[in-house]
């Protein structure tokens, strides 16, 4: 089933790709990780809708699945490019075409959904803001302070993954992540697809503001929240992952149906 990328990386995660079979096959949905992540963080999300016939896409995004100093000589737009390129493969080849993401991940989703005709956006503790008050100050302290420790769960219950060595966070790419969000913020009034938003009740790593900025924001008309009372942040991994698996697949099957009825009427 699985496909990996024209150009995979040498070792370490890589990108995912399955060209679709059956009745979905002519629908398509590309996935984005997080921040410091890789495609393992969602692999078993994007492993389910590729077993249902969706046509699916894992990028890795550049500084990811490597070392932390990689992550250190990119931007936001190198993450972002890379992504919107994907989707734009994806829905090149499909009738219809979905975005969808994890923290980071879902950020780049939302922002990939306000600048293109997606037929719907589902999305899994994205971020938009920080617990940290300190990112404020981001532009000023990554000069004086390089890296920082990442922000940990005291108790994950998700399994780690092996996303390469990110036992440092370069300050410097924190601040891209900052600009990422701004942007995207500013984007979601053009969002005008259908959302879904699944969001854990205990994440130690997003804080709660960054769903209701994308509530308050967005201009799209179905927009829903799922609360994951089981799990922390990385939920694609964790004790609500089957419930993320099922209710996505059926948003993305619910919408792609009245594409093709709006689409032929």
């Amino acid at each position: 089933m699985t496909e990996t990328s024209a150009n995979p990386v040498p070792s370490g995660p890589k990108p995912f790709r399955y060209a679709g079979h059956g009745a979905n096959a002519g629908t398509g949905i590309a996935l984005c990780h997080g921040f410091t992540g890789s495609p393992l963080s969602i692999m078993p999300w994007a492993e389910h809708l590729a077993s249902l016939g969706f046509a699916v896409t894992v990028p890795l995004l550049p500084g990811h699945g490597t070392h932390w100093k990689d992550l250190a000589r990119t931007s936001w737009k190198d993450w972002y490019g890379t992504f919107e390129d994907s989707y734009l493969e994806l829905a090149a080849g499909t009738s219809r075409c979905f975005v969808a993401g994890l923290s980071m991940g879902g950020a780049v989703a939302l922002r990939t959904a306000a600048r293109h005709p997606v037929a719907g956006v589902a999305v899994v503790n994205p971020g938009l803001s920080f617990y940290d008050r300190r990112v404020r100050y981001i532009a000023a302290l990554k000069h004086v302070m390089r890296t920082t420790v990442p922000v940990q769960e005291e108790n994950p219950t998700a399994p780690h993954t092996d996303d390469g060595d990110y036992s440092l966070t370069p300050l410097a790419a924190v601040h891209e992540l900052k600009k990422l969000f701004r942007s995207t913020y500013r984007a979601l009034p053009a969002l005008t697809a259908p959302a879904l938003v699944f969001k854990s009740a205990e994440d130690a790593v997003v804080p709660p503001s960054s769903v209701e900025m994308v509530r308050k924001r967005i201009g799209s008309r179905e927009f829903t929240v799922r609360p994951l009372p089981h799990s922390g942040h990385v939920a694609t991994l964790d004790v609500d992952a089957p419930l993320i698996f099922e209710e996505s697949a059926a948003f993305f099957l619910r919408h792609a149906a009245d594409r093709v009825a709006s689409e032929s009427s």
